[in-house]
This record gives structure tokens, sequence and C-alpha cells, in this order.
């Protein structure tokens, strides 16, 4: 994201819930996949679990983008 998006999140935050909560997952999401990432040799499971952190955390930067586009018309 980029300085802009920050801003704008950070402004809309305290009285957008929705963008709240998927801003909060979004950090929870990149501190899991620093973790699972910083195995040297993960298992089957792991590999698993960072495409799934992945998708998750792709999803909301979607919706977090979307609401983004409805406060910037």
């Amino acid at each position: 994201m980029d300085a802009q998006d920050l801003e704008l999140i950070e402004r809309l935050s305290p009285t957008n819930a929705e963008l709240r909560h998927l801003w909060l997952k979004h950090g929870e999401f990149e501190s899991k996949l620093a973790a699972l990432e910083g195995v040297r040799y993960p298992s089957e499971g792991e590999r698993r679990e960072i495409g799934r952190v992945k998708r998750l955390k792709l999803r909301g930067k979607e919706q977090i983008g979307k609401i983004l586009a409805q406060h910037r018309r």
C-alpha cells in the first residue's frame, strides 16, 4: 500500500468498523506469513498454510481497496 492509502486508512478507521477489522486482520496475516516464511525447511502443512494465508491476505487487501476507492470519489 502506498502512503496515500495508509493515510486514508488511518483517517477512516476510527469511523469504519469493517475497514478497521480488515486492516487488523491484514496485520495479523503479515505477522503469520513472516513467521511461516522464516521456517528454513517448511513441512507440506506449513507450505499449504503459507498459501492459505496469502490468499486470505490478498482477499482482505482487495476488500480494503474497494472501501478506499469508494471514499476517493
